[in-house]
């Protein structure tokens, strides 16, 4: 069985304590109940206070286990010193507190004076099984996240599959004509898609804005063999240095802008990027209808999964047809 460590968030710390304060104080109801010795309100206090310090304790340990020893130690050893921590929570959390209260001579403590190596025992060993069930909670837990990261990650790579024939068939029929026309615009076309399938074929789904931009005008150059030069791009970046999108999303839209708005004359595509959105607009034939086909909703798709934002475009604008790339707080 592979050993996972254990990572525990401060949101799952907070429902710990919670729940852990919650049965030290039934635990100590049912002693308060138990015998008239008991019947003080400093068993209720003892008891929660005790739970409390126990989470406590199990929150020191493991953060230091985590950050400082298991990192350092075989995996073998993780169960035992998991094991061996959860023990010494309970033991240090349940002495920690009956000390606290024997030193203001608490009414709780005369009665258990007595037992107090005994319970610090019984505590432990039962913080021990606490974290054994602990651990396997945990452990589900991330291997169900793992299991959604890799889902995840799945359906983004059959997104990009779907889109990479795409761009190789377009650029492939861009340049046919070239090999007995222009040899040497041939020989550039080649080229310049060698230099974007390198760069299409890399194991990344995100990549920074520049890297996406150095595509865009590699695909503009492409294609601009095929339309004689008359694609102008303008690019214009403002605070992007820490930007991360989805390859192939400015690609998309600029290929989009050629496919639809292309009208036998000069076409210019102006892209803006800031540090919460990329628009790129277009001053070609105006679309009636913007009707999002396999690109674009793939596009989407891709911008949902990867929770980086939100594709959205502008039909009311009677110059321009323009798609904005709207980036979400993750960036």
């Amino acid at each position: 069985m592979e050993q996972v460590e254990l990572k525990i968030s401060l949101k799952d710390w907070l429902y710990i304590g919670v729940i852990g304060a919650f049965f030290g104080l039934l635990f100590s109801l049912f002693f308060y109940f138990l015998n008239e010795k008991f019947q003080d309100i400093s068993t209720i206090f003892f008891g929660t206070f005790t739970a409390i310090c126990i989470t406590f304790f199990s929150s020191l340990f493991i953060s230091v286990s985590n950050s400082y020893i298991l990192p350092q130690v075989n995996k073998r050893f993780w169960y035992g010193i998991s094991f061996g921590f959860s023990f010494l929570s309970g033991a240090l959390g349940f002495l920690f507190s009956f000390s606290l209260f024997y030193t203001f001579d608490v009414y709780i403590t005369n009665y258990i004076d007595p037992y107090s190596w005994y319970l610090t025992f019984i505590i432990g060993s039962l913080t021990f099984l606490v974290g054994l069930i602990l651990h396997q909670f945990i452990s589900m837990k991330y291997k169900n996240e793992q299991s959604k990261t890799e889902i995840l990650q799945s359906k983004i790579k059959t997104l990009e599959n779907e889109l990479n024939p795409h761009f190789l068939f377009n650029a492939l029929n861009s340049m046919c004509e070239l090999v007995y026309i222009d040899q040497e615009k041939a020989e550039t076309s080649l080229l310049n898609l060698s230099k974007f399938l390198r760069n299409a074929i890399s194991k990344e789904s995100v990549i920074s804005i520049e890297d996406e931009l150095s595509m865009v005008q590699t695909y503009v150059d492409i294609e601009n063999i095929r339309f004689d030069n008359n694609i102008h791009l303008t690019i214009t970046m403002q605070n992007t240095k820490k930007i991360q999108i989805p390859k192939f999303s400015i690609q998309l839209l600029v290929e989009n802008a050629i496919k639809h708005g292309y009208q036998s004359k000069k076409l210019d595509i102006d892209i803006n990027t800031t540090n919460d959105k990329i628009s790129v607009n277009n001053d070609g034939k105006k679309i009636e209808k913007i009707q999002l086909g396999t690109g674009l909703s793939n596009l989407k798709n891709r911008l949902k999964l990867l929770n980086i934002g939100t594709l959205e475009y502008d039909e009311k604008n009677k110059n321009n047809v323009q798609f904005t790339i709207q980036l979400g707080e993750k960036l």
